[in-house]
């Protein structure tokens, strides 16, 4: 049985940051459509839930999940 990958800390420069500008920032999709299209299809998942919302507000500490990737929002 293996480990599942580690959640990979990604730092952002304020408080908050949209989800749709995260997962570009974070290297998981390469265009904005990619984002939209993984959003509204219910590929993402954010703290353990599908968010449909591509402007939701991440916090610091949020952890975005696509395809067994996770990363984490942080300072």
């Amino acid at each position: 049985m293996t480990n599942p990958a580690p959640v990979e800390d990604i730092p952002i420069g304020g408080e908050t940051i949209r989800l749709g500008q995260f997962l570009k920032f974070a290297g998981l999709f390469d265009s904005g459509g990619d984002v939209k299209e993984a959003i509204i299809d219910g590929y993402v998942l954010v703290n353990g839930e599908v968010d449909r919302r591509r402007g939701r507000q991440l916090q610091l500490g949020d952890v975005v999940s696509h395809e067994g990737r996770e990363v984490r929002v942080c300072r």
